[in-house]
This record gives C-alpha cells, structure tokens and sequence, in this order.
C-alpha cells in the first residue's frame, strides 16, 4: 500500500468540510477524486501534504504513507517526505514559482534542500525537464515567461526531478486548452506506467477522468460516496450523485444524427 486514508476529518473552526472513512492509493496507480467545487478534494490533497493547517484547518484521523503516519509528524520529518516522495502541483503552478527567482532557481533550491550536490541537482534538471519534453533552457526563465502548458510541466518535472513516488495533483488540466490538456494526461500516464509513480488526479471532471484514471472516488459534500474502478463506475454508478455526474459528461452525436 502506497497511501492510506482512514477517519480523515478536516474542518475550519466548528465546519466539518471533510469525513472520510478510507480511501486507498497503490504504487503505479492514477486515482481520480472527483466532485464538485466545495466539494472538500482540494482540502484533502493538502492534508495529505501536510499543508491543510496552514490554510487554517484542523485534521483528524489517519494518512499514512508506507506504513508512516504522516498526521502529527514532526516538521522537520514531514519536509523530507513533502516534495522529496510526495509531490503535488496545482491548478495554476505559475503561482507556486516566486516571480522573482528563474524557475531553474527553484529547482535546484528544492533539489538541495532534498540532499543532491549543486552539480547533480544541475543535471536531475535537465533530464527532468527532457522527461516532460520541454528544453532545458527554460529553466532560465522567470514564471511569467512561460505558457500554462510549459508551467504545468515544469511543476511535473520538478516532481520527477525529486523523484516523488506520490504526485497529487490538483486540477492541473482545466485552465489548459484541449491540445496541452492531452500533452498533461499522456505525461502523467507515462509516469504511471514506466517509474511506477503513484498519482491522485483531482478534478471535477469525469470525462477527462474516464480516460486517465485506473480508479474513481466520488466525493460529495466532504465525504466519498462511491468508488471502483472508472469503467465500471462510470459505465454502472450505483449512487445518484455519481448518475448526475455520469449524465452530464458531454457526448458527441454521430454525423447526421
């Protein structure tokens, strides 16, 4: 077991915004959260980054990562696991870069941070950036300087260059057009399938998940009301929140009908 959530509860002050009771990520997996917005997704992935008390949440029950509960660990335990094993990129990554400092910059501060040498950190870089087939000259760039397509990759490549065994990621496809979204998808499968990377996709929607994930979890109103396998999840979905979801996946008509 890569992942393991069981009793998570999250909330702002009395607000409950989140129960789950489990849910389960293997190694080399692609699992999609999905649900609408407010739904309690996002939230869930900065618990698991240890990230959900910074915005302010409290956070009860169990994440563990390999067999080590990550809830209550120590800081200086949890830095070496976030970005070092578990990654996460957002839905805007250009707001995750310091505007300030060439997105090269941030790459190798995290690469040393994470125990590489300056010269090793230079090279795990640009091999990174090579895997999400981008230049490694764009690591001299600053953040504005790149497209949403080249920042969404470059915060993939930064989890390949950590060599991060979880990668969350958070709406990473929606703010892209339809050409770069499939460029994303095809890139988060690859690290799926060949470095055996575990990866929870959170979205809200289902057709982009039909195609990518192994597995669905459906989440409404901060509790996980379904889940299975995305085909037959998606082909039979036994709650009704899930069939309104199912039902408002665009469809394509055939010529002529």
């Amino acid at each position: 077991m890569k992942l393991s959530i069981r009793d998570l509860k999250i909330a702002f002050g009395d607000r409950a915004v989140v129960d789950i009771d489990s849910l389960d990520l293997e190694e080399g997996e692609i699992v999609g959260l999905v649900g609408e917005s407010g739904s309690g997704k996002s939230i869930t992935s900065l618990a698991i980054i240890g990230l959900a008390d910074g915005a302010g949440a409290s956070v009860r029950g169990s994440i563990t990562f390999d067999g080590l509960e990550l809830i209550g660990l120590d800081q200086r335990r949890l830095r070496a696991i976030r970005g070092g094993r578990i990654a996460m990129i957002f839905q805007s990554p250009t707001s995750a870069f310091n505007p300030v400092f060439r997105v090269g910059d941030v790459f190798l501060r995290a690469l040393r941070i994470h125990g590489a040498s300056r010269v090793d950190a230079r090279t795990r870089a640009a091999t990174a950036m090579r895997e999400v087939v981008l230049s490694p000259d764009l690591l001299e760039r600053y953040p504005h300087q790149l497209s949403g397509g080249q920042a969404q990759r470059v915060a993939i490549a930064l989890a390949v260059a950590l060599r991060a065994e979880v990668l969350l990621a958070d709406e990473p496809t929606s703010a892209l057009d339809v050409t770069v979204q499939a460029e994303i998808l095809a890139l988060l499968q690859r690290l799926s399938r060949e470095e055996r990377m575990t990866v929870l996709f959170v979205s809200h929607d289902l057709a982009v998940v039909s195609g990518l994930c192994d597995r669905v979890a459906i989440m409404q109103a901060g509790r996980i009301v379904e889940t299975g396998t995305t085909a037959a999840t998606l082909h039979s979905p036994a709650q009704p929140y899930t069939r309104e979801l199912v039902a408002a996946i665009p469809r394509l008509e055939a010529p002529g009908a």
